[in-house]
């Protein structure tokens, strides 16, 4: 009897599209899920029958109590080499093996550019103006040459922002725990020596760190209020980073220009939540790393992680 395996929060029904299961569909009944589960106890049910399960980076976490719900379940399969949705330690303990996959960093990137791009120049007000049949021409833009641009954290995201705001003509600076200024100059950035400086003098602020104890709500409403009234933050990395109360105070205040974002403390965003409706914020729902090529390295090496587990000889375990 083949086992069965779970595809969750498919949204885009991608998981067909960008990879060939045929080299395990005789072993693998493989059964795909587009909605997201909210309820735990609904998800549990919906698993019980599956050995296997392939999640979306962090769309839906796996804690020890979900696990513990699932006795059936023997390979995870997370997209990207870092989840921390998942209970590693409670998964180990109930003989579940965790793998992952290769995840490409450029497209976070590129989304960064469009959101700061976006942003800067008011594409949003103006498309649906235009679309509309609105007023020609409401609003000016900001120029990216020779305004400066703070970047918290500089590892492979970062220096590819850096790079491109070299293009731009931009002031880079950087900041992160273990900077030194020879990475910085590398990268095409000045370090800043901290923190509070790169927020008091950039015009745009973008985060690129990795969430952990040191760095959750590393902004808030105090480093929010060093930022200029002009200046804008993006974060396409992880909502813990930032307060998000207060990041709503000081955008329905105008104590900061805008906010770019795409990561968000609860996903989906709830219907009505501020970050849908306020003017000043460009939002996206999470489609950092929703790329085509990422998709197909995402996809082909789950099903290459399942071949393998099936064989005996786990791949990219976690």
């Amino acid at each position: 009897m083949a086992l069965r395996c779970a595809v969750l929060d498919d949204y885009q029904d991608a998981a067909r599209t960008y990879a060939d299961w045929s080299p395990i569909e005789d072993r693998v009944e493989v059964t795909v899920f587009r909605e997201h589960f909210t309820d735990e106890s609904v998800l549990a049910e919906r698993l019980a029958p599956f050995e296997i399960v392939v999640i979306m980076r962090e769309r839906t976490p796996f804690p020890a109590t979900l696990l513990e719900r699932l006795p059936r379940l023997k390979l995870l399969v997370t997209t990207g080499m870092r989840n921390s949705a998942v209970d590693l330690e409670a998964a180990r303990k109930r003989d579940v093996t965790v793998c992952g996959t290769k995840s490409n960093s450029e497209p976070p990137a590129e989304l960064t550019w469009a959101l700061i791009l976006g942003l800067t120049r008011n594409l949003r007000t103006e498309a649906d103006a235009l679309s509309d049949g609105g007023p020609w021409q409401q609003t000016v833009g900001t120029d990216l040459h020779g305004a400066t641009l703070g970047l918290v954290g500089l590892g492979k995201i970062g220096s590819q922002i850096a790079r491109v705001g070299n293009a731009f003509g931009m002031n880079v600076l950087a900041c992160s725990e273990h900077l030194t200024e020879e990475q910085a100059e590398a990268a095409g950035a000045t370090k800043a020596p901290s923190l509070q400086a790169v927020l008091a003098a950039s015009d745009i602020v973008s985060l690129h760190l990795v969430l952990g104890d040191r760095t959750r709500n590393l902004i808030g409403a105090g480093e929010l209020a060093l930022m200029k009234p002009g200046a804008i933050l993006i974060n396409t990395s992880r909502a813990g980073l930032v307060d998000q109360q207060a990041l709503i105070d000081a955008l329905t205040a105008r104590r900061i220009a805008g906010a770019g974002l795409d990561v968000y403390a609860q996903e989906p965003l709830p219907a009505g939540h501020a970050f849908r409706t306020l003017p000043n914020v460009l939002a996206t729902p999470h489609l950092g790393y929703v790329t085509g090529r990422n998709y197909s390295t995402y996809f082909s090496q789950a099903i290459e992680n399942i071949d393998a587990f099936l064989n005996g000889a786990a791949l990219r375990t976690l």
